[in-house]
């Protein structure tokens, strides 16, 4: 795609503001350096905006929670480990017990907490994508694995396929606030579970530069995935050095069971270099404590169990602790995704990780809305920002997933960037220093009788570093909404995601080595389908 291509996809703003021109002449200057690209420096937020602002727990909660994680792993334990999970972790220090459960001690975990690394780094195809994941670092990911896509312009459903996919994978990639992608959706096109395994890492590593999460279903094709990537990298030491994929691995069947077969995945992923979600996703008065502290201790034990394996198998292997506790409705059991207690256990899980100094991720910004509507934007933002705000490395599921995770919205992405921007914006916070401050710019304009700040120095200087923009949302007044036709927020979502879609076609995988990799794999999309030629 080239430099004219990327002009056609036209941002909303930018129009509105051109048409605001003839209104007010004096703006003129300003409209036309707002249209300019920033540079970094000069962005109001970036990836990685510091978070741990918002902390739910007290530090006496903390400590509470913390011994009451340490007290379920040395009593109560793990069902279900595999032979290579339990020979692996009895000599590190585990215990099997004859009820067949493994217990972790306390001298266990706080080894391993020793060992665990930190200060991980998310590598991308493209380095200026990777995510430094230290301290509290936030990120927002996509993630959901859903089996339908919403159209908000018929109001309608259909099973998701292999090409929604790898389209919302190109939309990801266009958008800023996005800083990562894992498999928003399951092809259910592809029947066979290794050719939907491979299929759906292609589809997502052909559609995006950034780093890519996906999952396996069974051993053998974690082994046939990192075989793919060795291609992708140049060879297998080169892929170890900078992994670009990461497992989101759900080892664990809350509350305190093994999952086999996801067990088997992750030792083979570990051993391969690959960077490990490692996921409990337990459902508060389900699968987890109604309670919200203990569904925040029952998480974090499951997932601490999970580190115990994963450094018992390679010390210091790059892990992520995956606290994902979902809401149950209790009036209907059913999952609640988008309900304010999804924000605050969110919250505390990754408040727990800055206290024991762990790189997390934790699921908000879902909703249980079916379509983008009112209660799929409020759902979204006071879900999402709590998880920032508390310093969660990672935020997944943060935008595009809709009815409580069954279902996805390509279009959403593009709504869903402008509210994390200014989530992230929100979790940036306010800086205090004596310029901020701004006594001079006060004494100036009050003083010398200019009556307001407009036209201030400060003012102008900071209108892009200091405030965050919407590219969607419209601030106009109503005469100009009236003006300019009255334009609808999905309409424009859905305008600018045809733009991406006929225009956007990364190149970073080359047409030979994607014929190589067509060669070892059974690849479903054609490439046309990719924009590529036969």
């Amino acid at each position: 795609m080239g430099e004219s291509d990327n002009n056609n996809l036209q941002n909303p703003l930018e129009v509105r503001s051109t048409k605001m021109t003839k209104r007010s002449g004096g703006r003129k200057a300003r409209i036309i350096e707002r249209k300019a690209p920033l540079p970094n420096n000069e962005k109001p937020v970036l990836p990685g905006e510091i978070g741990g602002t918002y902390q739910p727990l007290k530090q006496s909660d903390m400590l509470a929670i913390h011994e009451n994680i340490l007290t379920i792993l040395e009593t109560i334990g793990f069902a279900q480990a595999t032979p290579h999970c339990q020979e692996t972790c009895v000599a590190a220090g585990a215990i099997m017990g004859t009820d067949g459960r493994l217990r972790m001690p306390r001298e266990l975990v706080q080894r391993t907490l020793q060992l665990a690394q930190r200060d991980l780094v998310f590598h991308a195809q493209d380095q200026k994508s990777d995510l430094d994941l230290s301290g509290q670092r936030v990120h927002f990911s996509t993630a959901g694995a859903a089996v339908m896509v919403a159209d908000p312009t018929e109001n309608s459903y259909r099973e998701s396929r292999a090409q929604d996919l790898y389209d919302m994978a190109r939309i990801t990639d266009r958008c800023e606030h996005i800083h990562m992608f894992q498999r928003t959706c399951v092809p259910r096109d592809i029947e066979d579970p290794r050719a939907l395994d491979l299929n759906s890492l292609y589809c997502s590593i052909m559609g995006t530069t950034k780093h890519v999460g996906v999952s396996f279903t069974a051993a053998q094709h974690v082994q046939d995935g990192l075989r793919l990537l060795h291609l992708v990298a140049g060879s297998e030491a080169k892929w170890r050095e900078r992994p670009f994929v990461s497992m989101s691995n759900c080892f664990v069947v809350p509350p305190m069971k093994f999952a086999e077969e996801s067990l088997e995945c992750l030792r083979v992923g570990v051993e391969g270099g690959m960077p490990i979600l490692l996921l409990s996703a337990g459902q508060a008065g389900a699968t987890a404590p109604a309670k919200l502290a203990g569904a925040v201790s029952q998480a974090w034990a499951e997932c601490i169990g999970g580190l115990i394996y994963v450094n018992a198998i390679r010390p210091g292997a790059p892990a992520i602790i995956g606290t994902w506790p979902f809401v149950s409705d209790l009036r209907t059991g059913a999952m609640s995704g988008g309900s304010p207690e999804q924000g605050l256990l969110s919250a505390a899980c990754a408040q727990m990780g800055n206290y024991l100094n762990l790189p997390t991720g934790t699921a908000c910004g879902m909703t249980d809305a079916k379509l983008p509507d009112f209660q799929a934007g409020a759902e979204r933002a006071y879900t999402a920002v709590a998880a920032a705000m508390a310093g969660g490395n990672i935020v997944y599921e943060a935008a595009g997933m809709y009815a409580s995770l069954m279902g996805t919205c390509p279009e959403s992405l593009i709504v869903d960037n402008d509210v994390l921007g200014a989530c992230l914006r929100m979790t940036k916070g306010i800086n205090v220093d004596e310029d901020s401050l701004s006594l001079e710019v006060i004494r100036d304009v009050c003083l010398n009788e200019k009556g307001h700040y407009l036209g201030s120095d400060q003012t102008l200087s900071v209108m892009q570093s200091e405030y965050i923009y919407p590219e969607l949302g419209n601030r106009s007044s109503p005469n100009v909404w009236v003006e300019e036709g009255k334009p609808n927020l999905i309409d424009n979502a859905v305008k600018q995601k045809t733009q991406i879609l006929q225009n956007w076609f990364p190149d970073h995988i080359s047409d030979d080595l994607d014929n190589r990799i067509r060669q070892e794999f059974d690849i479903f999309l054609s490439k046309e389908a990719i924009g590529r030629s036969k």
